[in-house]
């Protein structure tokens, strides 16, 4: 399909306009055929472009590096980057990425993602896209400027909420496993459906993401924890043995045992409902990551006791060990990130139990310590693990859970535990008792931490430094003797 397209230039912000005529100027003055393609045309058709910045690849019959030049020449910038290896180059203008590349065509070796590339026309670039939503482009050469290529309906299937190779899926994704996951992610942003027959073809070709690194399923799978309701894309990774591959311990969670008529729930589509339960208030990925992970250590901890029924002692902690081997193993970051999401998996059952148990301020103020910065991030992730077919159930344990947030604010505030630090530093007992660094600094802040916590004390500087000179005869007594 081939039309001119006079809207162009009339339905896009004058910043996109300018960047579109530098680059139709610079194909014009290298003598080369130039196009926008891919996500830019398919958000524009969706209505999901963005005003003030964008990503755009731009594909021209010849070198993707000479036009780049040329048209960071015409736009004024000097932020060029070249990739002669791969014959593209990156130009940043503004808040504008603008990717560069010769149209070309790839083939695949059989234990490679890494193709074999050779220049191409046109239709050659668009044959080698992932999908037929992605293979749509404009013409910015003078000629025609704003025709629409659309070889394989993409529009059609845009208008349809369709994913869908535009090739045989089978051959798509053996030349390059990751577009299965790259199918999964766009039907789970856009809300969109695959295709039976892609769908089924990433099925029979699963085993074939073994091939790719981690990183770069890691980069698609934040994208499917960041989407309005991830569990549609968690659901297809499931079902077509995608993420039994490379996530074996969330998929372990599927499945539910029956002993003397009693059973538990399914801890794999529990987890997905606390997810898109954290979805609904957050989009924070990190928090979203503990909704994922908070049940995973489940499986090795389940165990059946009669009278008790299931129970899975001990999974909150283990799950925080996990955690780190799961973010290294995915190259997530090992620093206060992957220790946020500790902290929520090991503390995500102690809001819920204060539901059960008599609320004392003790146990509160604990809690108000232990999280710190993040209490508002596990209270919503607590909140989101209330689960239940049983709506009648899951209003009672809202409400009292309600109860358990509002004595957690007011603890909070009467005591000024938020943020909360030892009101007397190690070096200010150091200097007051005339010790030295050693394991009697930490008995005495311990002591005076629990008679906070218990409430014997407020939390202060005066009252914890005279409780301090109180009991520091009794700590000191064992190393006088």
């Amino acid at each position: 399909m081939v039309a001119k397209e006079s809207w162009i230039l009339e339905n896009i912000s004058k910043s996109h306009r300018k960047i579109f005529a530098a680059v139709s100027k610079a194909g014009e003055e290298c003598n080369q055929q130039v196009f926008i393609v891919g996500g830019y045309v398919r958000d524009y058709y969706l209505h999901r472009l963005k005003e003030n910045g964008a990503d755009m690849d731009f594909v021209t019959v010849g070198s993707g590096i000479n036009v780049a030049k040329k048209t960071a020449e015409i736009l004024g910038t000097g932020d060029v980057a070249t990739f002669k290896n791969f014959g593209t180059a990156h130009v940043r203008f503004k808040t504008f990425d603008l990717e560069f590349v010769g149209a070309r065509k790839e083939s695949y070796q059989r234990n490679s993602r890494k193709p074999i590339v050779e220049n191409g026309t046109l239709e050659d670039d668009q044959l080698r896209r992932d999908f037929t939503i992605n293979a749509l482009s404009w013409s910015l050469n003078k000629t025609d400027f704003g025709a629409l290529r659309d070889p394989f309906d993409g529009l059609s299937d845009l208008e349809n909420k369709r994913i869908r190779t535009p090739v045989n899926p089978d051959l798509t994704f053996s030349d390059d496993p990751l577009r299965m996951m790259r199918a999964i992610r766009f039907t789970t942003e856009l809300d969109f459906a695959i295709d039976e027959e892609t769908l089924n073809s990433i099925t029979r070709s699963a085993k074939r993401i073994d091939i790719i690194s981690q990183e770069r399923i890691v980069d698609e799978l934040n994208k499917i924890i960041m989407s309005p309701i991830p569990s549609i894309g968690f659901a297809h990774l499931f079902k077509s043995g995608l993420l039994e591959r490379f996530f074996p311990e969330l998929y372990d969670l599927h499945g539910v045992e029956v002993i003397n008529g009693i059973r538990h729930k399914d801890n794999f589509w529990h987890t997905l409902q606390v997810l898109d339960n954290v979805a609904v208030h957050s989009d924070k990925l990190w928090l979203r990551w503990a909704a994922v992970l908070h049940d995973i250590a489940k499986p090795p901890t389940k165990r059946f006791t009669p009278g008790a029924g299931w129970t899975f002692h001990g999974h909150d902690a283990l799950g925080a060990q996990w955690t780190k081997k799961i973010f290294r193993r995915f190259c997530l970051p090992l620093d206060e990130r992957v220790r946020y999401v500790q902290k929520l998996v090991r503390l995500h059952l102690r809001p819920i139990a204060l539901v059960d148990e008599i609320v004392t301020d003790s146990a509160i103020r604990r809690l108000i310590v232990e999280a710190g910065d993040d209490l508002d991030d596990l209270m919503t992730l607590c909140r989101a693990d209330i689960t239940s077919k049983n709506t009648r159930k899951v209003k009672q344990y809202l409400r009292n859970f309600d109860y358990v947030e509002q004595k957690v604010n007011e603890v909070a505030e009467k005591d000024r535990l938020r943020n909360w630090k030892p009101p007397v530093s190690g070096n200010e007992i150091m200097e007051a008792l005339n010790l030295k660094p050693g394991p009697r600094i930490g008995a005495i802040k311990n002591a005076i931490e629990d008679a906070i916590m218990e409430g014997e004390i407020p939390n202060d500087h005066q009252a914890a430094f005279d409780y301090m000179l109180k009991i520091k005869d009794q700590i000191l007594e064992p190393d006088n003797s």
